[in-house]
């Protein structure tokens, strides 16, 4: 059924879906029939997909997303203030630069990371923007979902709890519940390993001007780091948010 007064659109936007939640590219044929969608309409929206680059066709007549894509999301990253002003400030805290900082934001029950600063030295774990993880298990979604009642919690996850990731993860709300309370005094997070055994992360969020967490920061350590940095990293990390939040317009007599 159409979600919008444009069923071709609603279309174009099941193509991209299926182009991207494939593993491999895929063809005409095989996209129309996943879809149940006519070919003739098929080839028509991927013919002016084609057009404007959106998407691209390989030698194997295969379709891939393309370069066009790249426009939208550059455009989508200038509009971004929060993006901006963590490249911006990051820079002034040397101790968060030895690090792997990550900024994300909360889409619903997940977390999307926005925008990483890397480590000097790797991680073994790559964070790519767009890249999504059940908020509940990461740094950067449980600061950003202490700012939120529980009842507003369970209702993103229409009260099923996610599976976790790893033997590690919290496993339930009313676990979740215990961590956010911790959380919402101290307004640092920890992923123990909860989204990959071994990597440790602390998290705190980031408020506009209407007093809403509108991001989410991490840094993330080796396990055998994690004790000797983790006073240190919090309070910088803090200051880094907090100064980020006076640029956004958020104003301290605002409560969490």
């Amino acid at each position: 059924m159409s979600t919008t007064a444009v069923p071709a659109l609603d279309k174009t936007f099941q193509i991209l879906d299926l182009i991207t939640d494939s593993s491999q590219p895929l063809t005409a044929a095989h996209i129309a029939k996943q879809l149940g969608l006519p070919r003739s309409s098929t080839h028509n929206i991927l013919q002016s997909l084609l057009t404007k680059h959106v998407i691209y066709r390989d030698a194997d007549s295969r379709f891939h997303l393309g370069s066009y894509l790249l426009y939208w999301a550059g455009k989508y990253e200038q509009q971004q203030g929060v993006i901006q002003l963590f490249k911006d400030l990051i820079v002034q805290y040397p101790v968060l630069l030895q690090h792997t900082v990550t900024l994300s934001k909360l889409d619903l029950g997940e977390v999307v990371f926005l925008a990483c600063h890397e480590a000097p030295a790797p991680l073994g774990f790559t964070f790519r923007a767009g890249v999504r993880v059940p908020a509940v298990f990461s740094a950067t979604g449980k600061a950003m979902l202490s700012t939120l009642s529980m009842h507003t919690i369970q209702s993103l996850y229409k009260g099923d709890f996610p599976s976790p990731l790893t033997p590690n993860g919290v496993s339930d709300f009313d676990t979740l519940a215990t961590e956010l309370r911790i959380i919402h005094s101290s307004r640092i997070s920890l992923d123990d390993g909860q989204l990959r055994d071994g990597m440790y992360c602390l998290g705190t969020y980031i408020r506009n001007a209407s007093g809403n967490a509108v991001a989410g920061m991490a840094v993330s350590f080796l396990q055998v780091e994690y004790e000797s940095k983790r006073d240190e990293v919090s309070t910088v990390l803090i200051e880094l948010a907090k100064k980020m939040e006076q640029r956004l317009g958020f104003l301290p007599t605002h409560s969490v």
